[in-house]
């Protein structure tokens, strides 16, 4: 269905209750990779009983742990085959450290819709706020639609940022178990892309492909073990642009420099010439 630029942009989503549970913080923890040395006071920090830390990028899954379903892209004025779909940006930002339990409210809403000519770019923004109305985290997410393009809306902006011509402050390597995507798509993200290879064969891809946000997840964990040592609750925004993706199994690796204050960088997968996989890459801490 073409998209409806008047019906869309603008459009709530009216709102959303939703809680979660320690143990729904120590799933999402070890889906991104916590925990691979389980003799490490840190790493178990991810994975105590009832007070393990809480990245802020928990955030962007908190409401999806009921979902046992793929989910739809329906929304005011745009429907979208799930196979078209590719994540193509995200950011999190918490005024402070999140609770590794509780309930809250979260209203969505689209803020732009891009005309990209041969596909559409979607940027949604979801306020989340405790039950009691404090403020918990804002969630910014792009979506990039491929065939949906052509409806007559502006072409947005193309812009990316340049990283530092020096050595990077840190170089991490992240490694992708074979198991992974199984792993993470029980935090709610069913989409059949990352574990059926006939769905993923449809789609272009000859064999399932990681979550994007399960690469956001371990990169933002690598950034704050590396840089922030080991203190999820520092961060006060994480934010990332997808641009390849990443096959379970191989190993990636995170470049960040420190730049004004705060945390930059991409990430690349080393075995396929550093193709590239996260760009934009922008950490900032208290």
């Amino acid at each position: 269905m073409p998209i409806d630029l008047n019906a869309a942009l603008g459009a709530e989503f009216g709102a959303t209750e939703f809680s979660w549970t320690s143990t729904n913080v120590q799933l999402y923890n070890l889906a991104l990779g916590a925990g691979s040395d389980p003799m490490d006071p840190r790493e178990l920090s991810y994975v105590v009983d009832g007070n393990p830390q809480v990245l802020p990028t928990f955030g962007c899954v908190a409401a999806s742990f009921n979902e046992v379903n793929p989910p739809k892209v329906s929304w005011p004025g745009i429907e979208i085959d799930l196979a078209k779909i590719l994540h193509a940006s995200e950011k999190v930002t918490v005024p402070a450290p999140l609770p590794p339990s509780g309930s809250a409210r979260a209203i969505s809403r689209i803020v732009e819709v891009w005309d990209k000519g041969k596909a559409a770019v979607v940027v949604l923004e979801t306020s989340v706020t405790s039950t009691d109305g404090t403020p918990l985290w804002t969630q910014h997410r792009s979506i990039f639609a491929r065939g949906e393009g052509g409806f007559g809306g502006e072409r947005g902006p193309s812009t990316a940022s340049e990283l530092p011509e020096r050595t990077p402050d840190f170089e991490i390597d992240i490694p992708v178990s074979p198991q992974q995507a199984l792993l993470y798509r029980l935090c709610g993200d069913r989409n059949p892309l990352h574990s059926d290879p006939a769905f993923a064969a449809a789609a272009g891809f000859d064999r399932p492909i990681l979550h994007g946000l399960c690469t956001y997840g371990m990169t933002g964990k690598a950034a704050v073990d590396a840089a922030l040592d080991g203190d999820a609750g520092a961060v006060r925004s994480f934010g990332a642009r997808f641009a390849g993706v990443v096959f379970p199994g191989e190993t990636l690796r995170a470049r960040l420099w420190k730049q004004d204050g705060k945390l930059v960088g991409n990430v690349v997968a080393p075995s396929r010439e550093d193709a590239a996989i996260l760009n934009d890459v922008e950490l900032v801490s208290a």
